[in-house]
């Protein structure tokens, strides 16, 4: 079992900037794949970005591209998403979700097996 635990979300204006921080505790002495989803009210889950924790490749969705950037810190466990250039529509409440996976990470929110309590952020215009 891994437990996830976000924190880092809060409010901030337009053109502001926030750092998300996951850190992952329990059996974490495998291969991982860590994620950022976000949701919305009234929408889906929606992939953000993805870290395979070993070999360091990337992935994110179109809609942040040159703004956020994840990270990891092998040796805290943690996983960061930082945010620049919010928007409003990035407001949500933001998922950090991990997957054993040797290489590769997931954009699926399907494909992973733990997830943390998430964490709210708030762009206002």
């Amino acid at each position: 079992q891994v437990q996830l635990v976000e924190s880092g979300g809060g409010l901030v204006q337009a053109g502001g900037s926030l750092r998300l921080s996951c850190t992952a505790s329990g059996r974490t002495d495998s291969y991982y794949a860590m994620g950022w989803f976000r949701q919305a009210p009234g929408k889906e889950r929606e992939f953000v970005a993805a870290i395979n924790w070993s070999t360091g490749s990337t992935d994110y969705a179109d809609s942040v591209k040159g703004r956020f950037a994840i990270s990891r810190d092998n040796a805290k466990n943690t996983v960061y998403l930082q945010m620049n250039s919010l928007k409003p529509e990035d407001t949500a409440v933001y998922y950090c979700a991990a997957v054993k996976r040797r290489f590769g990470a997931p954009a699926l929110a399907g494909e992973y097996d733990y997830w943390g309590q998430g964490t709210q952020v708030t762009v206002s215009s």
